[in-house]
């Protein structure tokens, strides 16, 4: 299996690309494949019986929580918003993870963070070690149509370049 690196473009910044634009690029070493995506989740979940209890250090504690797993799992945070009742996340993920597993690990960590953190969560009885309701809402958030342009602008001077370099 080949290691994924990010791909340098012109003066070797990443940010310059036009693919960059796009999201993720990362090029597989072994096949000198390239890899382009942008799968942007707006997911939006709630506490066990939508309890307004994301206040305070339980909100840092969420927000700081979520940032980092998103981080660690490669996934990169657009938006994040944590509400007494309620969380709305929109977050760039790569196609190698799943949403089903990111989910699992944001709220199987958090909870045991949280339940850890203010032991009185535990002492309530209906909390049963479980700190977040069981469901959650995903829906993907699109390109613009200026996006999917500039890729295709891109591709067609890249496969110039290519023909060219292989005339010479």
């Amino acid at each position: 299996m080949g290691l994924a690196m990010p791909v340098p473009y012109g003066d070797g910044e990443i940010g310059r690309s036009p693919l960059f634009l796009l999201g993720v690029v990362s090029r597989n070493i072994e096949s000198k494949e390239e890899a382009v995506s942008r799968f942007r989740n707006h997911i939006v979940w709630v506490p066990k019986y939508r309890y307004r209890i994301l206040v305070d250090g339980i909100r840092e504690v969420t927000e700081t929580g979520i940032q980092a797993i998103c981080g660690y799992a490669g996934c990169e945070v657009v938006e994040l918003n944590v509400q007494r009742d309620h969380v709305h996340l929109v977050v760039m993920v790569l196609p190698k993870v799943s949403i089903s597993n990111l989910m699992g690990r944001v709220k199987g960590q958090t909870s045991m963070k949280l339940f850890n953190q203010f032991r009185e969560l535990r002492k309530k009885p209906y909390w049963g070690n479980h700190f977040w309701a069981k469901e959650y809402c995903v829906d993907t958030v699109g390109l613009n149509a200026e996006m999917i342009r500039k890729y295709v602008r891109y591709q067609e001077k890249r496969e110039k370049q290519e023909e060219q370099l292989r005339l010479d």
